[in-house]
């Protein structure tokens, strides 16, 4: 049976949007070698609508790093009541009511050897996160706070406890925290 592991790079304030605009500084070896070790177990992929299309635009046929060759093998499954199609090869739609796509989750997980890989869809990994799916979750906490932009939790009341599984502390003052569901 899979496991979920969502993995988000997120500042001391929690901001999760354009990773692009404030990680840089901080991406060192021993992160790159987190991110490997990461990729190395995953064998599927899960995300949202926005993430779909935005990966679904740049990278099919995209063979540029390394990161091109490992999404594009893997199969995609992609949360979305938005979308009529995923055009892009490996993907599949999961979509219906809350209680369906909670049912299609599970039967993907079942179905799964290794891990499902999630990275950048906090509303759907906040909503996962409710419904009891995510297996691991693991921060990239960087030194900054930026001030703007999406958090990685919406402020909807709702407590998910977690545990505490590892914690490491990059030479640049990255945190790398893994979660468990309490």
């Amino acid at each position: 049976m899979g496991r979920i592991v969502s993995t988000f790079f997120t500042t001391l304030d929690s901001v999760v949007e354009s990773p692009h605009e404030w990680d840089g500084p901080y991406f060192d070896d021993a992160m790159g070698e987190a991110m490997t070790r990461y990729q190395s177990s995953v064998t599927a992929y899960l995300m949202g609508s926005t993430l779909y299309r935005e990966w679904a635009a740049y990278w099919p046929g995209n063979e540029d790093d390394d990161f091109g060759p490992f999404i594009n093998a893997l199969p995609k499954h992609v949360l979305s009541n938005s979308l009529t199609e995923a055009g892009w090869p490996g993907s599949a739609l999961v979509s219906g009511s809350e209680d369906e796509v909670e049912s299609q989750v599970r039967e993907i997980r079942a179905r799964t050897e290794g891990d499902i890989g999630m990275t950048g869809c906090a509303t759907t990994v906040s909503w996962l996160l409710r419904r009891g799916l995510v297996d691991e979750l693991q921060l990239f906490v960087d030194p900054v706070v930026v001030g703007r932009g999406q958090r990685l939790f919406a402020a909807d009341g709702q407590q998910v406890p977690l545990t505490l599984l590892e914690q490491t502390v990059f030479p640049t003052g990255v945190l790398h925290l893994r979660y468990a569901p309490a």
